[in-house]
């Protein structure tokens, strides 16, 4: 939970997905006026586009680096030789397009399983749309049907793009020629007049476009599938042509429209300004402080078994790909993948729990939550009292995993800022921010041709996720103890005052 909502706080930003081979970058490139070779950054890594006066430099971000190594991608230069892929990669372009929003190229959708695809769906539904990528003669994979199909639960907006085969292009063409409008509710193209008293087609003698009918195909196949991206919009385009008029268009009307409706659901609170609030007369009869406290207790108790669940089929999963996968060369990057989806999970599970909280809380304090909008006054003062604590701002806390199998804890909001893999919703959240990650020496120590052991690389996961579910308990227990200290003097200086933040 963010205040205001996760929709309000994040900046606008467009994920673009899609298989390998669906010429993805191309299309970026395309989109924004660089080669698709500058765009390129390593494998497993996300890269963030930001609008700059100038083409800036690539920053890699590491967990366990405070600052940010310069990467820079062909054809402006060669990269460092990095002990681990970066968590995303962040670079500025000075195309028009950027100034409403952002750019977040994932990796290939072939490759994330699934925490990966869950730290994508967690990206997608903080950034507002999907552009996901795919060329004429790709059918969607089963891991792309189920990333699409939990895209189709949250309320974001869906753009397709179909591209020519690699190697192939669709010359004489115009590229944005058949977006979703154009199509009818039940997903087929009308080739012909609809006669209104019939309610049929009257077919006519048109030529058939195979780019109409590729889209058509791909469009079908995919809501055969998953029936809620019925409103997606489809564009056919060509990254040879360089032809984006219509895309741009259509995400540059998108991200007005999404920033207008954030800005207005979440104005701006102007610091040291309060007004009156209204508190039920049976405030000092209704037990709140007693409740908080064991409200506190409960979610944290629930968030840690969920944790201690999540780890035990993390587990199981890395287990099966070190004997039928990847093997020990892919144990380092499976694990982070996990851990970075555990981390989401970590905040997203306690930011719900803290909804869950503040709800029951503001009902047995305040008269008219809803109309004095205490909600939201609430949730800004109890984050503006966490940031005012010494021990709330410890909080801020990265974990990683080292090569002998512990974890070490690094504290401050640099610490933490390298280890998301979209970094918007860092100052979005109540709770302070929480991440884990491997560092690159376990990389290194298990991509040396020596160790080839299962049996020593299942003894070493078994220790670093059992240390690792240590911290984090102990992690959720403190941050939980103090959103209870800070919410209960939120509510103490609202009742005692009958005021609070404008």
């Amino acid at each position: 939970m963010t205040v205001g909502g996760p929709q309000f706080d994040e900046p606008v930003a467009v994920v673009a997905a899609g298989p390998e081979g669906g010429r993805r970058s191309e299309v970026l490139g395309a989109l924004l006026d660089v080669p698709a070779a500058a765009l390129r950054v390593p494998a497993g890594s996300y890269l963030v586009i930001s609008h700059g006066p100038e083409t800036g430099r690539g920053d890699a971000y590491l967990p366990g680096h405070d600052e940010p190594y310069p990467y820079l991608a062909e054809p402006f230069g060669a990269g460092p030789a990095l002990a681990r892929p970066p968590r995303r990669v962040e670079m500025t372009l000075p195309d028009t397009l950027l100034r409403h929003f952002a750019v977040v190229d994932t990796p290939d959708t072939g490759t994330l399983g699934l925490p990966g695809g869950r730290v994508l769906l967690d990206g997608v539904s903080r950034a507002g749309a999907l552009l996901f990528v795919v060329s004429a003669e790709q059918t969607l994979a089963a891991a792309d049907l189920e990333l699409l199909a939990g895209v189709a639960k949250d309320d974001v907006t869906v753009f397709f793009v179909v591209t020519p085969a690699p190697g192939s292009s669709w010359s004489g063409v115009h590229a944005d020629e058949y977006p979703a409008d154009e199509y009818p509710a039940d997903g087929h193209p009308v080739h012909g007049p609809v006669d209104p008293t019939a309610g049929l087609v009257i077919e006519q003698d048109i030529p058939i476009d195979p780019v109409s009918v590729v889209c058509d195909a791909h469009r079908a196949a995919l809501l055969a599938a998953v029936p809620g991206l019925a409103a997606a919009q489809w564009f056919a385009l060509d990254p040879a042509t360089g032809d984006t008029a219509y895309l741009r268009r259509a995400l540059q009307d998108w991200a007005i429209d999404e920033s207008l409706r954030r800005a207005s659901g979440n104005p701006p609170v102007i610091e040291n300004i309060t007004r009156p609030v209204r508190i039920r007369s049976d405030v000092h009869d209704s037990g709140w402080a007693d409740r908080l406290d064991g409200l506190a207790r409960t979610w944290a108790h629930r968030v840690r078994q969920h944790l201690a669940l999540d780890l035990a089929n993390i587990h199981l999963r890395c287990v099966q790909d070190l004997i039928f996968g990847t093997g020990c060369a892919g144990l380092a990057e499976a694990l982070d993948r996990e851990m970075h989806a555990l981390s989401l999970c970590a905040m997203n599970e306690s930011e719900a729990a803290v909804d869950q909280i503040l709800d029951e809380i503001i009902s047995l304090v305040f008269s008219d939550a809803a109309a004095d909008d205490a909600r939201r006054r609430v949730a800004v003062a109890v984050r503006l009292k966490l940031a005012d604590r010494p021990r709330s701002r410890s909080l801020e806390r990265a974990l990683l995993v080292t090569a002998l199998g512990g974890v070490e804890g690094m504290a401050g909001a640099d610490a933490v800022a390298v280890l998301p893999a979209y970094s918007g919703a860092v100052d979005a959240t109540i709770l302070p921010p929480l991440g884990v990650g491997l560092l690159g020496g376990c990389y290194q120590h298990w991509s040396r041709p020596g160790n080839l052991s299962a049996s020593r690389a299942r003894s070493w996961l078994q220790r670093v996720l059992r240390e690792v579910e240590l911290q984090l308990s102990r992690e959720v227990s403190r941050r939980f103890e103090e959103l209870r200290l800070a919410l209960g003097s939120v509510v103490v200086d609202a009742v005692d005052s009958r005021r609070m933040l404008a």
